[in-house]
């Protein structure tokens, strides 16, 4: 169960959020065993100072930054996590039209007893 977090600019237009937090899910299905049903978002447009991005970083310049944050069990591989990122970007752009440059991601690994579903219970432990 990912628990995903998307920021984007503020002004960013409804169907463009909801088209990256598709391609967000659908690279999640695809490359971390994640089953379609499994979707847990919340979507956020931020202005002001509440969205900071360095200009570029590491050879990359970024124009309208999404950050994403996407909170997950333990246990997959850095080729699933470099299989992620790589699809993630590429549906970003092909059907958000997003840039891939502009895809600020951050994996966040817990152990499988830190989730609960809801009724005050830990579902995996």
């Amino acid at each position: 169960m990912p628990f995903v977090r998307i920021s984007v600019p503020a002004g960013t237009a409804a169907a463009a959020r909801a088209a990256l937090a598709d391609a967000v899910h659908q690279a999640l299905t695809e490359t971390f065993d994640v089953p379609q049903d499994d979707r847990f978002q919340v979507i956020e447009a931020l202005g002001g100072d509440s969205l900071v991005c360095t200009p570029s970083y590491l050879g990359l310049s970024h124009a309208r930054p999404a950050f994403v944050q996407i909170v997950c069990s333990v246990g997959r591989s850095v080729e699933k996590k470099k299989a992620l990122l790589r699809r993630m970007a590429e549906l970003a752009q092909e059907g958000a039209g997003w840039r891939r440059e502009d895809l600020i991601v951050h994996l966040v690994e817990v152990q499988k007893e830190n989730w609960s579903f809801g009724n005050g219970l830990a579902q995996y432990a």
